[in-house]
């Protein structure tokens, strides 16, 4: 470090919460904690080119190059705290305060002095413990270079500095939502409730849920709003939650919420708008139509929602209005009866779906987004009805490829074949489709997830998971996405984040949590937790053959080849065999030994399409089999480079 010389540098304090109060309690205990301190902050500085200008007691005062280094490494160290704490009695752990600020400092005898350090020392004090605190100096220089988000306190007045500087917190990703942060959610990120049907018919409630996707649907199209998918709001119908908690669970600002009344040829739609923060409505509306008006009904809702939210555009009426809509009131009708039937999931239900849009085309041939509905019936037949995976891609695919034949622009119909080419390992022209849906419709949590997927196969973990997370953002309470995403955080070595993760998130999906987190527990050898989760799983799906899988391999891991074998028996006699059973029969036998029963399972999952990509090339259970030279030839199979790209 030069001598007598000004320049602008970014300046971190850290601050250990207690340190002085545990000294007067127990001084050998403080010492050593200290000591633990500096051994576990010390690197991180050198990893993000940090130079300590000194320690005072129990605080390190350090030099950054820039504001970036300096909040990539607060957040190292306190994910380094973190998982150092996790293991240990809430006495032995350490906790910090880190301040960050950007400022001029005067370099002289190898210390450094000016109102960029004392700013930084004053703002420090202001973070949680395991927080930190930045001003918005160095906010200016990180804003949108950082995945953390930032979260602003307002201005704030420090101790001998003259004007009041806005301060701003790292929200961790370990944090828990929860109504005490309702002030910081965004008022762009936004839910639709589920309408409620005050009809005199019961049965017209397919039309309030139908209206209810649809203002998603029409909300997704206005650049700058971040709706919520139908699967995490459908949650909340005919539930009774405070607005508050709802917004907490959800992640959003704000939400919007109505009632539907259907009585003849006349429809009589309210809503409201409320932000979440204070719970007072931003505006409420009344919409007295004619049936036929409920296409621009929908639209003005979605205009109406996007002016009264700062740094949202407002939509033009033509971008509402999509080439793949209908006008045909009744081919409608049947649109909005089979998206009820076919959110229930069930095979019968699916395949009423699919009558009921077979029907809605044929009143429209040019209603595309009932022929994207259609292939999504085809695809989830063939997950749960005797459908043939043949049958199920060959119905999706031509829906599909109609549906955007009708409407290029359409990006439901490109997420669809997104899926459907990943399904078919055909994996550049998934990945050309689910960019090109998320061209088209950035807030599609479907494309992000296929994304990840295609990523993931390809060996692009880091960035898989990254995908992960943006679809989780857009659809929190997503079973399939809180499983990938969950199991990505364990396959990355984030073990404290997948951990975290699965705690907050095992409300909303119990079975798909208790399916990753067992595999933790297996791969850390501690077997006792892993056959509790494997009883949790059969009490929530007893007629399921996923209990009945995972508890082949936890008996596979323990050596009771017989109890294991058993269970295969019934895999195969009660749940029929077939190639996903079969090729996780293929994790059993390798749990039991038999490597070459392993790989002839994967090379027969391969060709049929049904190799896990993620659990084959990251499991730590497989670890070994990746060294085995048959590895890579699994993967060849369909065309993978068995590299790790990040």
């Amino acid at each position: 470090m030069s001598e007598g010389g000004r320049r602008l540098v970014a300046i971190m304090f850290t601050d250990m919460v207690g340190y002085t109060a545990l000294g007067q309690r127990n001084e050998s205990l403080s010492l050593a904690l200290l000591e633990e301190q500096r051994k576990l902050i010390r690197p991180l500085l050198r990893k993000h080119s940090g130079i300590e200008i000194k320690t005072m007691g129990d605080a390190f005062l350090i030099e950054f190059p820039n504001a970036l280094d300096a909040a990539r490494c607060a957040y190292d160290i306190q994910r380094t705290i973190r998982e150092f704490n996790l293991s240990l009695e809430p006495e032995k752990r350490i906790h910090l305060r880190v301040g960050i600020h950007v400022g001029e400092v005067l370099e002289r005898e190898g210390d450094i002095s000016g109102d960029a350090v004392n700013v930084a020392s004053r703002i420090e004090p202001l973070a949680e413990d395991g927080g930190v605190c930045l001003t918005r100096q160095v906010y200016d220089h990180i804003v949108n270079k950082i995945d953390i988000p930032l979260f602003s306190l307002g201005p704030k007045s420090l101790k001998n500095v003259a004007n009041k500087l806005e301060v701003f917190r790292m929200v961790m990703p370990w944090e828990e939502r929860g109504p005490a942060n309702a002030a910081q959610l965004e008022r762009q990120r936004i839910a639709v409730l589920p309408f409620s049907n005050i009809s005199p018919d019961p049965a017209d409630e397919f039309f309030a849920d139908g209206l209810t996707e649809e203002v998603i649907s029409k909300l997704s199209l206005v650049r700058g709003l971040k709706p919520i998918a139908r699967t995490s709001v459908m949650v909340y119908k005919n539930k009774e939650k405070k607005i508050s908690e709802i917004g907490s669970e959800l992640g959003v600002g704000t939400i919007v919420e109505g009632s539907v009344r259907k009585s003849g040829k006349r429809i009589r739609v309210t809503v409201q708008l409320i932000d979440v923060r204070n719970e007072e409505h931003l505006w409420a509306e009344s919409y007295d139509r004619n049936i036929e008006d409920i296409f621009d009904v929908q639209s003005e809702i979605a205009t109406r929602v996007a002016e009264s939210l700062p740094g949202a555009l407002t939509p033009p009426k033509a971008s509402l209005q999509r080439k793949g809509d209908t006008s045909n009131m009744t081919a409608y009708a049947q649109y909005l009866r089979a998206k009820q039937l076919r959110n229930r999931g069930t095979a019968d239900s699916l395949r009423q779906a699919l009558e009921l849009l077979v029907d809605a085309t044929e009143l429209d041939p040019e209603f595309a987004r009932a022929y994207v509905d259609m292939g999504n019936c085809f695809f989830w037949l063939g997950v749960k009805s005797g459908v043939t995976y043949e049958e199920s891609f060959h119905g999706m695919r031509s829906a599909a490829r109609k549906a955007i034949e009708i409407d290029p622009e359409l990006a439901e119909g490109h997420a669809l074949l997104a899926t459907l080419a990943y399904a078919e390992d055909e994996l550049v022209v998934a990945r050309a489709e689910a960019e090109k849906a998320l061209e088209l419709n950035p807030n599609l949590a479907e494309a992000y997830y296929t994304l990840a997927l295609v990523k993931m196969t390809n060996g692009y973990l880091k960035t898989a998971v990254k995908l992960l997370e943006k679809a989780h953002e857009l659809d929190p309470l997503s079973s399939e996405v809180i499983w990938s995403l969950g199991r990505s955080y364990f396959y990355s070595g984030l073990e404290t984040e997948a951990l975290d993760f699965w705690h907050a998130n095992r409300r909303f999906a119990p079975y798909d949590v208790s399916r990753s987190i067992v595999e933790y527990y297996m791969a850390k050898g501690d077997l006792n937790e892993a056959e509790k989760e494997v009883e949790q799983l059969r009490t929530l799906a007893p007629e399921e053959a996923g209990p009945v899988m995972i508890a082949a391999e936890v008996a596979a891991l323990r050596g009771d080849a017989a109890e294991a074998g058993r269970l295969v028996g019934i895999l195969r006699t009660r749940y029929g065999g077939g190639p996903a059973i079969e090729r996780n029969i293929g994790y059993i036998k390798y749990l039991l030994g038999d490597v070459d029963g392993y790989f002839g399972a994967m090379f027969k999952a391969a060709d049929d399409h049904v190799l896990d990509p993620g659990r084959y090339r990251y499991s730590p259970l497989f670890s070994k089999a990746r060294l085995d030279p048959r590895y890579p030839e699994v993967l060849a199979r369909i065309g993978l480079d068995p590299a790790e790209k990040d």
